[in-house]
């Protein structure tokens, strides 16, 4: 056994790329969304959707260890469900027709609203990153209020060589005018606009994900966002 590696972690075998069967599936569901047709075709899904991502974790874990260990990466845990929460959606479709996982801190439970990595696989789509897709109001409070009174430590992270050359800025959506409380005058204004705070990489070709280089694609993207997750982990935490 490897050293450091916890007996209690199950074995995958190495991520050897995400195949092309299992994008087939996810085209298929999105055209069959069904309970019905999902239960007759659920041993496709866990063949070819679930355990290929399951290996990728793993393999993410075992590369990312000792680098990024405050962050759970666990092929089980990490993992999304397939089935959506349809309750206050109009949309009734019982099934996500991708494949992703997500990795917070170890110990916290899995939302939106807390700093973490994420893996994203579905057709004509993959992307890689991580920050906060979702944060709550007290958190944009406490972003700012960061952003405010130790501006030299948030420029730190997005004004980095390295991090604007991968990531270009923050993504999501913005305030169209400043917040409350904030002249629109402020220097650091721009920043203070942002409502969704994550960064991250996307293709528009699932090919991408086809061979086993992609594990260290990923895991390379995934530590290059790290400066901004503990930035948020920080001031949010």
């Amino acid at each position: 056994m490897a050293k450091g590696i916890p007996v209690e972690e199950e074995f995958y075998p190495p991520f050897e790329g995400f195949p092309k069967s299992g994008i087939d599936f996810l085209k298929r569901l999105k055209k069959n969304n069904s309970r019905e047709w999902f239960q007759k075709h659920k041993t496709e899904y866990e063949e070819n959707v679930k355990f290929p991502m399951q290996c990728l974790i793993a393999g993410l874990r075992d590369r990312l260890r000792d680098e990024i260990p405050e962050l759970d990466f666990n092929p089980k845990r990490s993992i999304f469900r397939i089935y959506r929460d349809v309750r206050f959606s109009k949309n009734k479709a019982p099934y996500k027709t991708n494949i992703a996982a997500s990795f917070e801190l170890k110990g916290k439970k899995k939302t939106t609203d807390t700093p973490g990595l994420y893996v994203g696989i579905e057709p004509g789509s993959v992307f890689v990153g991580g920050g906060m897709y979702m944060p709550g109001g007290e958190q944009l409070k406490a972003i700012r209020k960061a952003i405010v009174e130790h501006p030299d430590e948030f420029l730190a992270v997005v004004e980095d060589k390295r991090f604007k050359r991968t990531f270009g800025g923050i993504m999501g959506e913005n305030l169209q005018k400043a917040p409350l409380g904030f002249p629109k005058d402020h220097p650091m204004i721009e920043h203070l606009k942002h409502k969704q705070w994550f960064v991250g990489k996307e293709w528009e070709s699932e090919s991408v994900c086809y061979t086993k280089k992609f594990e260290k694609t990923a895991a390379d993207l995934l530590l290059e966002t790290m400066p901004l997750i503990r930035w948020l982990i920080n001031v949010t935490v």
